[in-house]
């Protein structure tokens, strides 16, 4: 469940651009990345109507296109820490040592017998009831 929130959230940030370039009707390129590639066709042709006269050039429309996909994400999931104030400052680092204090390592306390001698053996019990581990 973790992951797929994890997963929800990093693509509801992302945001991303598709770019596809049509001729007519027909997709020609198409990129994620990169600025689309043209086929040469968008440039306006010029065609001479008058041969004698240079001023009169019609100018032909193109027949390409492009189109934009894009889809921004969600920029304000993040709150910054520049916006808390003292005394949430206070409640986060005394959570934190609070937190950080739960898992330290007990210190065991060595009790040392070495000033005691062990008591004085009157008789073998283990081999008077004859018990033996094994």
């Amino acid at each position: 469940m973790a992951v797929l929130m994890a997963l929800v959230v990093l693509f509801s940030t992302m945001s991303f651009t598709v770019t596809m370039h049509y001729c007519g009707e027909t997709l020609v390129d198409y990129s994620l990345v990169n600025p689309d590639q043209s086929c040469g066709m968008e440039a306006s042709e010029q065609i001479n109507t008058d041969k004698n006269a240079c001023d009169a050039i019609i100018t032909q429309k193109s027949c390409c296109s492009n189109k934009i996909l894009k889809a921004d994400g969600h920029d304000d999931l993040k709150p910054g820490f520049h916006t808390l104030d003292n005394q949430e400052y206070q409640f986060i680092t005394s959570f934190l040592y609070s937190y950080s204090v739960l898992f330290e390592p007990e210190t065991l306390q060595n009790y040392s017998f070495a000033a005691y001698s062990p008591p004085i053996l009157v008789r073998d019990v283990q081999t008077l009831d004859q018990v033996f581990r094994i």
